[in-house]
């Protein structure tokens, strides 16, 4: 009897699908939240990517080719996201959330610095803090000015400075008020 692949196997399927066609995945959302110290609830495993949203299409079909049901949303003219893939079945649900043509300068460099894997083995790398706090930044609410002070609160020790710079290079705004309220 074989068992059906978990969240964090198809996950890893999935990254290592869309590696072979040029896309490279980062862990973010809740898992990142919870390698970083702040563990809160989630139903489905977020990996950022940035691809033109031109081709997110195509990335649907192809995963609906290799037997995933995926279905896209496209953004709209005020949505921070370039676009969510959601590729669901008995597994839960694997968020394909794109930032090309949008914000694609943060997952490409955080793909590029990351270095802690999900598992031990596992082509899976979680975001790095920095990164993951200029992500909620960007994408602002109430909500993600929450995570931030959390991530910060349960990470006394992180390099403040180095967020700070992280965040003005890529022009977020905001970030001064939340690191008070977690250091207060």
């Amino acid at each position: 009897m074989t068992s059906e692949p978990g969240l964090i196997d198809t996950a890893e399927r999935i990254a290592a699908l869309l590696a072979d066609r040029g896309t490279g995945t980062i862990v973010i959302g809740a898992a990142a939240l919870a390698a970083h110290r702040y563990v809160r609830f989630t139903e489905d495993f977020d990996l950022g990517v940035s691809v033109p949203i031109r081709d997110l299409a195509g990335i649907v079909d192809f995963l609906r080719n290799e037997g995933y049901h995926a279905t896209l949303r496209e953004p709209d003219g005020d949505d921070p996201l370039g676009g969510v893939i959601d590729v669901d079945g008995r597994f839960g649900v694997v968020q394909i959330v794109n930032f090309g043509d949008r914000f694609p300068a943060v997952i490409e460099n955080a793909m590029a610095e990351a270095t802690e894997p999900v598992r031990p083995g596992g082509n899976l790398r979680v975001v790095p803090l920095p990164h993951l706090v200029a992500l909620k930044l960007y994408a602002g609410g109430m909500k993600s000015n929450a995570d931030i002070v959390e991530l910060l609160r349960r990470n006394p020790s992180a390099d403040r400075a180095g967020i700070r710079a992280l965040c003005r290079r890529y022009r977020l705004k905001g970030l001064e008020r939340l690191i008070r309220e977690a250091d207060g």
